[in-house]
């Protein structure tokens, strides 16, 4: 990822958009892509990709966004303030419906790939004595970055296992999850949530932690009832023993697919370079994170997209032999 720089292209740009995130200046076009943390998943792979595209379509200049996570990467998608959006499923899909944080702001969003899966890890140590969501009330908990994925499902995952997210708390931060780890290691926090691919890097490194036992907390009894809420969009999984130093039995968790958004006015010839690139690139894309192992053309599919596919993306992926 050297050279990758972390800017607002939008603002050193003026203003002047002439397509979706994408500014141009003597021939060339600049292209943000909105990522996460450092911490977790979206910002290696971005970084990659923002590589990718830079190499391989001529006149691009890609770059990575660091942001909170798939909420604010679809608001900077509905804002224009971005080209690609990697981002959580139930966070496109409450974008484009104007639901909870886009109330009244729908983002016209498109899928052009399904990635892969994210998990929902609640995150301790065996010193909290917290081996339950019901043991988390009156503890320290963080529910992750404001404007994450992370903070919509774990609001979502407190209220189905029967909490309240502002009365069960002792304290109840909004911190990263590479600033989680450090403080449950200063002993100022006794959990935290997060939803990435695995393994991530905040939470190896607690778990490798000397004098620390890392613990995941089991959570997929309350799916049903979070389903029943809010869609389709969530499912069990496994996370296996054995992913993070330390780990000494399966967790058995709730998960979510990602995909890679853009607007529905993004053009069809970019949309079709941009996957084209991406895919040519897919393997060294999986030695960056194992997680990319998980992009693949089985799992091109229109119910782990979630939203609509843009038309040129659609076009790709049956090219491919995708049955959607």
């Amino acid at each position: 990822m050297s050279g990758i720089s972390r800017r607002n292209l939008i603002a050193a740009a003026g203003g002047v958009i002439a397509m979706p995130g994408l500014v141009h200046a003597q021939a060339a076009q600049q292209l943000a892509i909105a990522t996460g943390t450092t911490g977790g998943v979206y910002y290696p792979l971005g970084g990659a990709l923002a590589n990718y595209l830079s190499r391989g379509i001529p006149g691009m200049s890609a770059t990575v966004e660091v942001t909170g996570g798939s909420v604010a990467n679809m608001q900077l998608l509905g804002a224009n303030r971005v080209g690609i959006a990697i981002t959580q499923v139930d966070a496109a899909v409450d974008a484009l419906q104007g639901r909870d944080r886009f109330r009244g702001r729908p983002v016209a969003a498109r899928a052009i790939a399904v990635l892969y899966t994210n998990r929902m890890q609640v995150v301790t140590v065996a010193s909290t004595g917290i081996r339950s969501m019901e043991d988390m009330k009156g503890k320290r908990v963080s529910t992750g970055a404001p404007g994450s994925a992370t903070e919509v499902m774990a609001f979502r995952l407190i209220e189905g296992a029967g909490l309240d997210r502002d009365k069960d708390f002792r304290a109840r931060e909004r911190l990263s999850p590479a600033e989680s780890t450090n403080a449950i290691k200063d002993g100022k926090l006794d959990a935290y949530f997060f939803v990435s691919g695995v393994p991530t890097s905040a939470i190896t490194d607690l778990g490798a932690t000397p004098g620390v036992q890392l613990v995941l907390i089991d959570h997929d009894q309350y799916i049903p009832k979070i389903v029943e809420k809010y869609g389709p969009v969530y499912f069990p999984e496994v996370i296996p023993a054995g992913t993070y130093p330390g780990q000494t039995t399966p967790n058995k968790q709730m998960s979510v697919g990602n995909i890679m958004a853009v607007r529905d006015d993004m053009p069809a010839d970019l949309v079709t370079k941009i996957l084209q690139v991406t895919w040519t690139n897919r393997e060294d894309w999986a030695r960056v994170h194992s997680a990319a192992r998980d992009f693949t053309l089985a799992a091109q599919k229109s119910a782990a997209a979630g939203i609509p596919w843009h038309p040129a993306a659609e076009t790709f992926w049956k090219g491919q032999g995708a049955s959607l």
